[in-house]
């Protein structure tokens, strides 16, 4: 393609680089071959991201496209902070953030118009709009996850019986003080679906709920949290516990579905419970945003795209990640088998992500307040 074309390819779809993102064209009026001809004629991108998979995801849109993008693997908080620090600096090295914490993301980052949410317009019938602003690209499962090498099952099958004296001590997961998807998580539960939670104690022990607290899910909230769990920094960590081979009395652990890979990688024994009371896990959502001082504005729309196509999804996809293109499915060989059981997932609403944040803090402190080694 001419460099005169790809010249007029980028004033139809953005304008000048330097002008904020548009608005989402109505579907018929949108080109993917024009997108392509006007990434091609900007600077390379970087993109952020909290996992290692983005690495491999920028080389192959790269090749794909033949447009320069580097995959930085960060974590959420540290992207947060670098996206805020570039703006305040007017030094914007940044294009595309894929964030794993969409209540910051609505708290902060876009209320200042440090970043921008784009929808591409031909994906609009295929996404649900309760992901689409702002752009959520994926679903991530967070799993109750049992030793297959010791039970021949899911030795739990209600999330109350984490709270008994059996599993005192047994239970591992990541500490929610240093990890606000926990909070979110919390507060969902409660917000959304605190009934179901008081309906599970009531099927497991036959008799109502009855408890101080102001809600079934701070009830199990707290005492999970005097059940002293092992708290960790890592999934790698609460995954170990739980899968580890060899051991005579595991972990019961709440791991992200890609840890399953340790199982071929690193010889454990990670079973994913199914069937639990009222949920077998929840999910967490992943936004999309794209700086609002990128310098390439169409090679960063190309990029968020690419993620909601099944070649550009694929290296998360096996690791249970599930693209909110809905007429895409995770592959037949994810280790995990999450695929099978997603509805027995609690769903994130990201519509309430304002709350999650407003909240975080409260949750911190309960947790912190309850919490007994």
């Amino acid at each position: 393609m001419s460099r005169t074309l790809t010249a007029v390819a980028a004033l139809a779809i953005a304008g000048v680089a330097a002008a904020a993102i548009a608005a989402p064209a109505l579907a018929d009026d949108f080109s993917l071959d024009a997108l392509i001809a006007a990434a091609k004629g900007e600077a390379p991108i970087t993109v952020y991201d909290s996992t290692g998979k983005i690495v491999e995801q920028a080389k192959a849109f790269t090749k794909k496209y033949g447009v320069e993008a580097t995959g930085t693997k960060i974590k959420a908080p540290d992207s947060l902070e670098m996206v805020i620090r570039e703006h305040q600096a007017n030094n914007v090295q940044t294009d595309v953030i894929l964030l794993s914490d969409p209540p910051a993301a609505i708290a902060q980052l876009l209320p200042e118009k440090f970043a921008e949410s784009w929808m591409p317009p031909d994906m609009l019938d295929k996404v649900p709009k309760l992901y689409q602003d702002p752009l959520v690209v994926t679903n991530d499962a967070n799993v109750w996850a049992y030793n297959t090498e010791v039970y021949d099952k899911c030795p739990v099958s209600n999330i109350w019986q984490l709270t008994e004296p059996q599993w005192k001590g047994k239970v591992a997961l990541q500490d929610p003080l240093g990890k606000p998807n926990y909070d979110d998580w919390f507060n969902q539960m409660q917000t959304h679906d605190d009934a179901k939670v008081a309906a599970a104690y009531k099927a497991l022990y036959g008799k109502d709920l009855k408890t101080d607290e102001d809600s079934a899910t701070k009830a199990w909230v707290k005492a999970l949290a005097q059940n002293a769990p092992l708290l960790t920094s890592s999934d790698d960590e609460a995954s170990a516990a739980a899968g580890a081979p060899g051991q005579k009395e595991p972990f019961m652990a709440l791991v992200s579905s890609a840890k399953f890979r340790n199982n071929a990688d690193m010889g454990y024994k990670l079973g994913l419970c199914t069937g639990m009371d009222p949920w077998s896990g929840w999910l967490s959502s992943k936004v999309a945003l794209i700086s609002s001082g990128t310098n390439s504005p169409n090679a960063s729309k190309l990029f968020i795209h690419y993620m909601l196509t099944e070649e550009g999804i694929a290296p998360q996809a096996i690791d249970g990640k599930r693209s909110t293109n809905m007429s895409l499915s995770l592959p037949a060989d994810e280790p995990s088998g999450i695929g099978k059981v997603w509805d027995q997932l609690e769903d994130y609403d990201v519509s309430t992500a304002a709350s999650d944040w407003d909240a975080r803090e409260d949750w911190q402190d309960f947790w912190r307040l309850n919490y007994h080694k």
